[in-house]
């Protein structure tokens, strides 16, 4: 063998280790890439349900609203929840309507037209919002997103709400809730921002409660 072939022999050989090590470096950095997003996202699932946990200790609240409508309506007024699974939304004049959830229905009332709509409340996205508690573990979670100055968790179930969800955002540092929207099935949007807001309130059991002797077919729901 002469100098020119082993000098050949000697690049085949490093370029052969270095080809080698480009490859190992490329296949190791794909687990530790996924390990550091599967690290991010634990961290992120860990933190929203501290989030969550926070807020579902808020056994009750009330405060005023400001609602946007998918077609860009506004409309204000003032709200009350009591956990689990109690809400009242009076609009502000002139709009008629009242929304109440008793735990088990949610009744959407037009005082001037006197009449009511009944929805079961497990079928709705708000009953994720008013469980006892908001266990983030349970399936439910579309997606968690930090930011500086919010928190965003997407709460869905396709098998129980079709393609509705609801997003809630929150104050990262507080962990004050600050405002959810609802994407019903059609894919359109209903936002409630809130403030003003107080927790720890007192509520009389009539504040929660629906009509049931006006509503039509309602008997079986009748104390």
């Amino acid at each position: 063998m002469n100098n020119s072939d082993s000098i050949m022999d000697r690049i085949s050989l490093t370029r052969r280790h270095l080809l080698g090590t480009l490859a190992v470096a490329a296949a190791s950095a794909i687990p530790i890439a996924a390990y550091a997003q599967a690290a991010s996202a634990a961290s992120n699932n860990a933190t929203a349900q501290a989030i969550a946990d926070h807020f579902s200790s808020v056994g009750t609240m009330q405060g005023e609203f400001v609602q946007f409508g998918p077609r860009g309506e506004q409309t204000g007024g003032k709200f009350y929840i009591q956990r689990p699974g109690k809400l009242r939304f009076n609009y502000d004049n002139p709009s008629p309507i009242r929304v109440i959830a008793d735990g088990k229905n949610v009744a959407v009332g037009n005082m001037k037209l006197k009449t009511w709509d009944l929805y079961p409340l497990s079928k709705t996205p708000l009953s994720l919002l008013l469980a006892q508690r908001i266990d983030l573990s349970a399936g439910s979670v579309k997606s968690v997103k930090q930011e500086s100055d919010l928190t965003t968790i997407a709460l869905g179930n396709n098998t129980v709400f079709g393609n509705s969800t609801i997003t809630m955002m929150f104050d990262p540092k507080t962990y004050d809730l600050r405002q959810w929207t609802i994407t019903d099935n059609q894919g359109k949007d209903t936002s409630v921002m809130v403030f003003n807001v107080k927790t720890g309130v007192q509520f009389d059991d009539k504040v929660f409660r629906v009509p049931y002797e006006v509503i039509p077919g309602t008997a079986a729901y009748r104390d």
